[in-house]
């Protein structure tokens, strides 16, 4: 596909443009208004394939809990190991569109990786998420990062607690998920590990306050984002903290996302496999 189009509707779903001025300019773009209404489908996610581990599937138990976080009640998505071993645990943040099937197939993937992982619903305090994935992004535009930070300390105490937990706790977050688990490590000195898939990077004068490892993952394409990269390592290495970061030349915003018009298959394995190794390092008990 165009890369004009990618990035075009890249700024529409980062709520850069509206979906006027969005299809306005997609027309343009693809020869009018019928080219660009067709064309939507074709951008926008596909959950209808979203489960590459079954929901039923034997390895796994999986459920709907909830935490308290403040006055809320914050509902999410359980995946773990069957069997009653203790696992390393894992908190999910997803983009900015909810809690949707794409986030809790990641959970079951991680859950078959041997980690218990809960992926909380961050528009919990807004009624949960819609399936409409505008309406969520649009939901989700209202949230404080706050508000946001808030319920996702309370995750990761819900996640060391775990009685399927080995007490440890990781967070993994893609886009809009992946700016706040680099502001989690910022808030959180009980988080045990890091990983950001495309996310915005904290300022230099929070980045003092990270104790957790931190792997981060960007995409090559992803202008926008990486915009912030050169600052955040430069205030990574003088504060002598521990990361990792990787660039994947070719890829777009989001390749993580098989459900996604932008995903990258090469560059989603790769990142994948990097992720799982050191979430295995970092959280062993």
């Amino acid at each position: 596909m165009d890369q004009r189009i990618i990035d075009l509707y890249d700024a529409y779903t980062h709520g850069h443009l509206d979906r006027r001025a969005f299809m306005r300019r997609l027309a343009r773009l693809v020869g009018g208004a019928a080219a660009a209404a067709a064309l939507m489908p074709l951008l926008a996610n596909d959950y209808a394939g979203a489960a590459t581990v079954a929901e039923d599937d034997p390895r796994l138990a999986t459920e709907r809990v909830a935490y308290d976080s403040g006055k809320a009640r914050i509902h999410a998505y359980l995946a773990r190991p069957s069997g009653s071993s203790k696992s390393p645990g894992v908190l999910v943040v997803h983009e900015n569109r909810g809690l949707n099937p794409h986030i809790e197939d990641v959970a079951r993937r991680l859950a078959v990786a041997g980690f218990l992982a809960v992926a909380p619903d961050l528009l919990s305090t807004l009624g949960g998420t819609p399936g409409d994935e505008t309406a969520a992004r649009d939901m989700q535009r209202t949230l404080t990062p706050e508000e946001a930070i808030q319920n996702l300390l309370d995750g990761v105490g819900f996640v060391k607690a775990h009685a399927a937990g080995n007490g440890r706790c990781g967070a993994v977050g893609f886009c809009w998920g992946g700016g706040m688990v680099n502001l989690l490590a910022v808030e959180s000195p009980a988080l045990d590990a890091v990983v950001s898939y495309y996310g915005r990077q904290p300022s230099s004068d929070q980045v003092p306050s990270i104790a957790a490892p931190l792997l981060l993952h960007y995409a090559g394409l992803d202008t926008r984002t990486n915009a912030g990269i050169d600052a955040f390592v430069a205030a990574l290495k003088a504060g002598g903290k521990d990361y990792e970061l990787y660039v994947y030349e070719g890829a777009n915003h989001a390749f993580n996302n098989d459900t996604s018009s932008r995903y990258d298959k090469a560059a989603a394995e790769l990142a994948w496999g990097r992720t799982l190794d050191f979430l295995r390092r970092e959280l062993a008990g």
